[in-house]
């Protein structure tokens, strides 16, 4: 056999019983869930911005980060909504590389799924009792969605996952956002595709069980930027390309026609500094044009405490080990910046 059965792992019940949600963070969840979701109804004008780590890799590091973020956040909660970004699952490009928390606890160790899933679920819900802000995480395997169903208020779809049947389908059972990001080759209507399949009810097989879901009226689009034939990245924030993608929202029965701006990997070619400009700049169509300010409900920002990458094992406290990052005096200059522009 192909195949080498390693161990058994907990069911995300078993999970979820040794190490539960409060019932005062419940409470917490519940209300952030319902202020994020009427951003995408168009009950509320706030601004979301999803920010933090590329990936988290440190717990220490990543609740430290987001106990800062909660401070912001008391600082500009009349006009945005913070979302921490705690990325416990990482796509990789070729299949090589540090793959996340969840499958890989210690970024310098081995591969222990069972300890990984424990070191996610308590950073997760640490961070939540030091900041008293849900997080956002990408759904990269479909099947882990029962074990953060309870501490999450936003999933991401990857640009690598958004054409799969199974990932649409899982998200249209989810109760809280499900941004789909526009594939690498940059097609929006691959996008909007995945966004009506998740909006609508599907009948599948989902972890040995025959399930059905009711559809996601909180999916949308998640605009990254691209890839061309040559490997050179396409940026699709401009003024332009969210004329575009409103034309295209108009074209389709889809509700809540939303966009989040992605404002790293291909829209700046991974330069991590150009996320002030590209943020500005989002903000700024939104104030030229009433419709796209109505489309465009937040921006993502890859942060982390300090600015950069470095290698695993060079230790540096609160520096990326994946993609490189905004440091943490710019995003909080930023984060203030958007307050007063959105």
């Amino acid at each position: 056999m192909s195949f080498e059965y390693i161990q058994k792992l907990p069911t995300p019940d078993e999970i979820r019983e040794e190490f539960p949600l409060t019932k005062e963070l419940a409470k917490l969840k519940k209300e952030r869930d319902q202020e994020i979701a009427d951003v995408f109804t168009g009950k509320s004008n706030k601004f979301l911005v999803i920010v933090g780590p590329c990936s988290a890799d440190n717990e220490d590091a990543v609740c430290d980060y987001v106990s800062r973020l909660g401070k912001v956040n008391e600082k500009v909660k009349d006009k945005l909504i913070l979302i921490p970004r705690i990325y416990t699952n990482k796509p990789r490009t070729t299949g090589e590389g540090y793959k996340g928390i969840t499958s890989q606890p210690d970024p310098e160790g081995k591969t222990d799924f069972h300890a990984g899933l424990i070191a996610m679920r308590h950073m997760q819900i640490k961070a939540i009792e030091e900041s008293g802000l849900t997080a956002a995480d990408e759904m990269l395997y479909p099947e882990n969605w029962g074990y953060v169903a309870d501490i999450l208020s936003y999933v991401a779809i990857g640009a690598r996952s958004v054409e799969d049947q199974e990932h649409r389908m899982t998200a249209s059972g989810f109760d809280v956002p499900a941004g789909m990001k526009n594939p690498t080759s940059g097609t929006f209507s691959v996008m909007l595709n995945s966004v009506y399949a998740a909006q609508q009810s599907h009948s599948f097989v989902y972890r040995g069980y025959e399930v059905t879901t009711n559809g996601n009226p909180l999916a949308h689009c998640v605009l990254r930027g691209s890839s061309n034939k040559h490997g050179q990245s396409l940026p699709n924030y401009h003024y332009e390309d969210l004329s575009l993608l409103l034309k295209l929202y108009e074209q389709r029965e889809i509700v809540n026609p939303a966009a989040i701006i992605d404002a790293n990997h291909n829209n700046s070619n991974k330069q991590y500094k150009e996320q002030i400009r590209i943020v500005k700049e989002v903000l700024h169509s939104r104030n030229l044009n009433s419709d796209i300010k109505g489309l465009v409900k937040g921006v993502m920002i890859e942060s982390y405490i300090e600015e950069g990458n470095q290698k695993i094992g060079d230790g540096i406290y609160g520096k990326s080990i994946t993609d490189p990052c905004l440091g943490w005096n710019d995003t909080e200059r930023l984060i203030l910046e958007i307050a007063e522009l959105a």
